[in-house]
């Protein structure tokens, strides 16, 4: 098995990461990031699994990052990437484990915060001679095939030199995060069929853009984000199966040529998982169970001690409230439930126990 430094990873040593995914049939759980509490959950249960991990920052969670305070929205959310991905930087190499650091979903809104958060990235690698971040994702999905190649192919020239990778999304995945996508229409499959990327697309994709540098596809074979009803949401990872078997025979390449993600992770069935990494799935995004992981906890502080959030000093017994409202109490118990929920993904993700770190 090959072995990697610990810390951020990326060029060559992305590359390794990937690919030992692949050959030994396991999965990296990405998971957004809010705040250096989330980030240090983490890493401490990549630590914990003997896993490595990535972690990833929406545009609204890079803007809270940066708090919520700035009054220059735009600038916050560049900002904010930018100091969480310092944080990780710093941290990853001491928790011994490899990290990648991505950023999430970017529609065509959001294109110039890509391009402003490369600005960042070309600056940091003429400094330290990498990249500031692993990889970026540009999600396309909802205009014309014709124009989410174009910026993809214009993105990938800026992140090449840097060696950096692309996440494009081919389908739309359902649901909506941090105010992208739309709400998923469970009364009608009808309206659903989006969900569910052709192969053919994916091909053109591989085609137009594997010229250019590394990149990898979330392809839609009928995830969502967020958390539905069973029976709503129908999966078909064999969507993934076709489109690199299409791609091997046209291209005569070796087995599983493309690198796949997977998104809308939280709460899908643990079989349909495990038949995605063995399509190609190097990567599974989970959010929406984490955000409940890390609220739960909290939540359930709150009502077995419900006084201390009413009170500093107990009205009746004088009794001091302090050890229960100093905010460092509950965080930490928000971070435990945290690391306990992720390290069931690392071992649904087979990737337990299988960090390159050494």
């Amino acid at each position: 098995m090959a072995q990697l430094k610990p810390g951020v990873v990326s060029g060559k040593d992305y590359l390794t990461l990937v690919t030992a995914a692949k050959a030994g049939g396991y999965a990296l759980p990405a998971v957004n990031v809010t705040s250096s509490s989330t980030i240090n959950a983490v890493l401490e249960a990549a630590a914990k699994n003997g896993a490595d991990v990535i972690v990833q920052l929406s545009n609204g969670g890079a803007q809270f990052y940066a708090g919520q305070g700035l009054k220059d929205s735009f600038q916050a959310k560049v900002l904010g990437a930018v100091a969480a991905a310092q944080h990780v930087h710093l941290l990853a190499e001491y928790y011994g484990v490899c990290a990648v650091l991505h950023t999430d979903h970017a529609n065509k809104g959001l294109i110039p915060w890509v391009d402003a958060l490369l600005d960042h990235g070309e600056a940091y690698f003429k400094k330290h001679g990498k990249p500031l971040f692993s990889s970026h994702m540009l999600d396309l999905s909802e205009e014309s095939m014709e124009f989410n190649l174009d910026q993809c192919a214009r993105i990938l020239k800026r992140m090449a030199p840097l060696d950096m990778s692309l996440e494009i999304e081919l389908g739309v995945t359902g649901g909506e995060e941090d105010g992208i996508g739309k709400e998923l229409d469970t009364n009608s499959a009808a309206d659903n069929s989006h969900l569910y990327t052709q192969p053919e697309d994916v091909l053109l994709a591989y085609e137009r853009l594997s010229p250019i540098g590394h990149f990898s596809v979330a392809a839609s074979f009928g995830n969502v984000h967020g958390v539905y009803k069973p029976g709503n949401v129908q999966l078909r990872p064999e969507i993934l199966k076709n489109s690199q078997a299409l791609i091997e025979k046209r291209h005569s390449t070796s087995a599983k040529p493309l690198n796949l993600v997977f998104h809308g992770g939280s709460g899908s069935e643990k079989d349909k998982i495990t038949e995605a990494v063995g399509y190609g799935v190097f990567k599974m995004n989970l959010d929406t169970d984490m955000q409940f992981a890390y609220s739960e906890a909290i939540g359930k502080f709150v009502m077995e001690n419900p006084k201390a959030f009413m009170y500093q000093v107990d009205p009746e017994t004088d009794k001091p409230y302090k050890k229960f409202y100093d905010p460092r109490k509950y965080l930490r118990l928000a971070e435990q439930n945290m690391v306990d929920r992720l390290t069931e993904a690392f071992v649904d993700l087979g990737s337990k126990g299988k960090s390159l770190a050494s």
